[in-house]
């Protein structure tokens, strides 16, 4: 027997064994591919294989039906396989050398895992990054200096009926966000749910979402800034050059003014923003910008604004480092006491000035999307990853871990993108361990080498850093 028929044999017989198997069904599932966190997805699993997933948008099945275990061993230490307490030894000993290591990444795990790695960052005394200093980051610089009329993507479903989107393309990166929350759904103050809402969508190019909205404001590239502040002039009353405005913002100043006159009709207006917004010319101050129009806006009527996060869990790592930091993102602990700097404490640009000598990194690949910089200098350092999948920065780690998928395999908490946290129901059980799992043994191991006592009832607090 060759071995294609060898292949084709065991393929048939594990397909037997498979359809052999009871089916289960598993009720409110949660889906952590987005930060929309849908909970109500109807799962069917036979064997090791989720067959259905009843709800799920294009991206939701892909995201469970997709999933396969991997044939991988749990760690690999240089390359090579390695047992699990093997992998934690080296981890250990390699984050308690340096002298300037970065936890890094925590936006697709659940919550009791980000608190563990952030209890590593202080032990060691090292930086805290989420990946939300690469997408949202401005975001949260502008809460802070801002602050945030808010409420929850329930409230939006059942209030709002002016929705803005501004920045984003929710079709393609939310699918079921206008479904489920902002646009078709009927509300108890939007019965007739479409009918009752005017959506726009403000975009420097016409997305997929544009086909969904009643109003589509095409401005200029890099003037989200300008336009964002002559709809607060109009707020205020302000007489503006039509002319000026036009240049400005690639928009005429009569669409602006019929904008702000809807915004002060609506009952309960929404303004939902994307990367567009937040990661274009201006950045925080864009943030600001918006933050502040919608406070203005509750001088006549009831407004909030959202960002539209990405990342299944990346609200609850935000949660999660200003819970026990103060501060959301681009923590430095080195001191003994938190510090915060975006732009000296992000991980893009630590790595990109090659100043970190060690790194966490734990659910994400920066090798994929940090600049070349910052990536030559990571392949230069020792690292260690946790991630289900293989990944370009799990190839070049001194030491990665397999985990299992949160959500899938794992339960834990995770937060959706309106700050509401959601418990999550895993499917299938899974041979590797959970970040949780591996991050607390790294801890309770670097402890040990530092000379920290371990109480086994609050391995993972970490309340005190080694203050280097």
């Amino acid at each position: 027997m060759n071995l294609m028929d060898t292949v084709s044999k065991a393929m048939t017989t594990a397909n037997v064994d498979a359809s052999a198997a009871p089916l289960k069904i598993v009720e409110d599932a949660t889906c952590t591919f987005c930060g929309c966190v849908c909970d109500d997805i109807t799962l069917k699993v036979q064997a090791d294989h989720i067959l259905e997933a009843k709800n799920a948008c294009v991206l939701g099945k892909a995201w469970f039906l997709n999933h396969h275990v991997e044939q991988r061993p749990v760690c690999t230490v240089d390359g090579q396989p390695a047992t699990l307490e093997e992998g934690v030894q080296r981890a250990a000993e390699i984050l308690t050398k340096a002298r300037y290591p970065l936890v890094y990444g925590l936006s697709d795990t659940t919550c009791e895992a980000q608190r563990v790695a952030v209890s590593i960052a202080d032990w060691i005394g090292g930086t805290v990054d989420t990946t939300t200093s690469v997408c949202h980051g401005p975001s949260g610089m502008a809460f802070q200096g801002v602050g945030e009329v808010t409420c929850t993507l329930g409230e939006v479903r059942n209030r709002g009926d002016l929705i803005i989107f501004w920045g984003g393309n929710p079709a393609e990166s939310h699918p079921r966000h206008f479904t489920k929350y902002s646009l078709t759904p009927k509300g108890m103050f939007v019965p007739r749910g479409r009918k009752d809402r005017t959506a726009v969508l403000v975009d420097v190019r016409r997305t997929k979402s544009a086909n969904a909205v009643d109003i589509f404001l095409q401005i200029k590239p890099r003037r989200d800034f300008e336009a964002l502040w002559t709809l607060r002039a109009l707020a205020k009353g302000l007489t503006l050059d039509a002319q000026t405005v036009e240049e400005e913002t690639g928009v005429p100043l009569a669409a602006w003014q019929d904008l702000m006159d809807r915004m002060k009709r609506a009952r309960f207006g929404v303004i939902l923003f994307g990367m567009g917004l937040t990661m274009t010319r201006g950045k925080h101050l864009n943030s600001e910008a918006v933050l502040a129009l919608t406070r203005d806006m509750n001088a006549y009527t009831r407004f909030v604004c959202k960002p539209m996060r990405g990342h299944g869990n990346v609200t609850g790592a935000d949660n999660v480092v200003a819970w026990r930091t103060g501060f959301p993102f681009g923590v430095n602990l080195s001191r003994g006491f938190p510090r915060f700097n975006p732009g000296e404490y992000t991980s893009a640009d630590m790595l990109a000035r090659g100043e970190a000598d060690a790194a966490l990194i734990v659910a994400s690949d920066p090798m994929a999307n940090f600049s070349q910089a910052a990536r030559e200098h990571l392949r230069r350092i020792p690292y260690i990853v946790l991630d289900p999948k293989e990944t370009y920065t799990s190839r070049h780690a001194a030491v990665a871990f397999c985990t299992a998928v949160y959500g899938i395999n794992v339960p834990g908490t995770v937060y959706r993108m309106d700050d509401v946290p959601i418990r999550l129901r895993p499917a299938l059980p899974s041979r590797y361990p959970s970040d949780e799992e591996v991050l607390r043994r790294i801890e309770r191991r670097i402890r040990q080498l530092l000379a920290i006592g371990v109480c086994p009832e609050k391995d993972g607090s970490g309340n005190h850093g080694r203050g280097n």
